[in-house]
This record gives C-alpha cells, sequence and structure tokens, in this order.
C-alpha cells in the first residue's frame, strides 16, 4: 500500500509496506502491542536529518527515530522490525 506524500507533515523520502508486520511496538495504554506494516523515512521542511515513522496499517505514525540521512536510516532499523525484510520504495 503505498503511503502519502507526506506523514505527520514531514515528506515521504522512501517506504517499505508489507501485508505480514515487519514486527510490533507496546501500546502506551497496555493493550496488545500494535503490528507495524509500513516504515517511512521522511523530512520536515527546513531540516538536513530523516525521521523513520513506523505506521500501522492506515499509515499512522506510531513510533519514530531520528537519522542523519536516508542510508543510517535503512542500515539502523531495529532488530524489532526485521520479522519480515525491507524492499524500499521512492515515491
Amino acid at each position: 500500500m503505498t503511503p502519502p506524500s507526506h506523514i505527520d507533515g514531514a515528506r515521504v523520502l522512501a517506504w517499505a509496506w508489507s501485508d505480514l508486520p515487519f514486527g510490533h511496538v507496546a501500546a502506551e495504554d497496555g493493550t496488545a502491542p500494535l503490528a507495524i506494516h509500513g516504515l517511512a523515512l521522511c523530512r520536515y521542511e527546513g531540516e538536513a536529518r530523516v525521521y523513520r515513522f513506523s505506521c500501522d496499517a492506515q499509515w499512522n505514525s506510531v513510533q519514530d527515530a531520528l537519522h542523519d540521512s536516508v542510508d543510517e536510516a535503512k542500515a539502523h532499523l531495529p532488530a524489532q522490525y526485521r520479522a519480515v525484510a525491507a524492499v524500499w520504495n521512492t515515491p
């Protein structure tokens, strides 16, 4: 599933999608863990650094991490998101 052009106000530079979750994130309210189906590398206007947004099945961001570059963000994908190999696409 293709992401929107922006997530949380940041422009999508690269993305990966999987029907099977890449992994899960603990829910803040203690309910069942949230499945991560989308990974998006994004940049806010005027920023040099890149955010990796971990998204649910509707491309809602549930976790993020800040990186110096797209390549670094791809190289440092956390182990919790490696249940399925990320195949990166560009918009």
